[in-house]
């Protein structure tokens, strides 16, 4: 009870503006919450399968329940989701000896995973070798794409941006020259813009015969985009490695690529985890830009069930459930990203 008391005195009433605060603050959380409670749960429907179900006068959850596999799955044939499940399932199995301390070759797991097990997803989604059955890329939708769209654009951008960044501070005026006005390029445009190019613009430039998927085309241009925003975040990790270690890395005599991998960018890029996992976050939430080249990833499927004429008036649940989603997912990232600021030793 006194520790307690003695936390409470500390941090909500240590002087006379905090406490204001937390009695404005607990005036609020009363205001707010029990409508909000009523709403959401004790008012709400949970029963049936038709907008009739919904009788009462909180949220109709009815329509999330249905529509459910849509939100997740899009489009993508019912018979074959399990395809999509198993490819989600290998990505944890395959990066989990990553995690173990004691394991050797790290980096050539690593690597695996960056080179082939995007190509094991991409077979398992499309289909059309060994047996799969083909399931063309405008069938994909909801949570499914959204996961697919922002993974590739990550799991490019570091690469890239580490690239980018590198030849940003580079001796050779060429290729210093080639990576700033690349980076500038990139990061002189909006997004919206890149997908509309990538989706209207790309195709008229491309020989005759040769057409792209328009799904291919937004990731190769979501991670141009998303490389040159790491770019600069790196480059600010690289800027912010003390001298000193430059030059040791040099009196070791190790050559540029042993320097930078062994010595500079582990530090680099721990000085800047809160970027990079700001600049993953922001990503991951602009993947529901894509709806406006006429991809449905979740925002998208839930637009498309809200105007459902069945459907009419429940588009309010649709989008609290893919907030919620868009939440656990970049918290999720952001409470990683601090564990790994904790680490002990980490990029040391």
């Amino acid at each position: 009870m006194n520790a307690a008391w003695r936390w409470s005195r500390e941090n909500l009433f240590s002087s006379p503006l905090n406490t204001a605060l937390t009695v404005l603050s607990v005036a609020l959380l009363g205001y707010m919450v029990p409508p909000l409670l009523d709403w959401a749960l004790f008012s709400a429907d949970f029963r049936g399968n038709t907008r009739e179900a919904c009788e009462g006068e909180g949220a109709c959850w009815v329509f999330v329940r249905v529509h459910l596999p849509q939100f997740i799955y899009g489009f993508y044939p019912e018979e074959l989701r399990w395809r999509v499940n198993l490819a989600f399932l290998l990505l944890p199995l395959w990066a989990a000896p990553l995690f173990w301390r004691r394991m050797s070759r790290k980096g050539w797991w690593l690597a695996s995973l960056l080179l082939l097990y995007p190509l094991c997803a991409w077979t398992l989604f499309r289909g059309g070798v060994a047996g799969l059955a083909p399931v063309p890329t405008s069938d994909w939708g909801g949570l499914f794409l959204t996961l697919v769209i922002a993974g590739v654009g990550m799991a490019a951008a570091l690469p890239l941006g580490v690239l980018l960044a590198l030849g940003r501070r580079s001796r050779m005026p060429i290729t210093r020259a080639i990576c700033t006005v690349f980076i500038e390029f990139w990061r002189g445009v909006p997004l919206i813009t890149v997908l509309f190019m990538a989706s209207v613009m790309l195709p008229l430039f491309l020989p005759q015969g040769v057409n792209l998927d328009k799904l291919l085309r937004a990731l190769i241009g979501v991670a141009l985009f998303a490389g040159a925003y790491m770019a600069e975040v790196i480059r600010g990790g690289l800027q912010g490695v003390d001298r000193g270690q430059y030059e040791a890395a040099e009196a070791l005599g190790l050559g540029y690529w042993r320097q930078m991998g062994l010595i500079i960018l582990p530090q680099a890029l721990r000085l800047v985890i809160p970027g990079i996992v700001n600049s993953f976050i922001a990503l991951f939430k602009d993947t529901t830009l894509v709806l406006i080249i006429g991809l449905f990833d979740l925002l998208g499927i839930v637009q498309a069930a809200a105007t459902d004429p069945r459907w009419l008036g429940s588009a309010t649940e649709g989008y609290v459930f893919a907030g919620l989603l868009f939440w656990v997912f970049c918290y999720g990232m952001s409470l990683y990203s601090r564990r790994l600021e904790r680490r002990p030793g980490a990029g040391r």
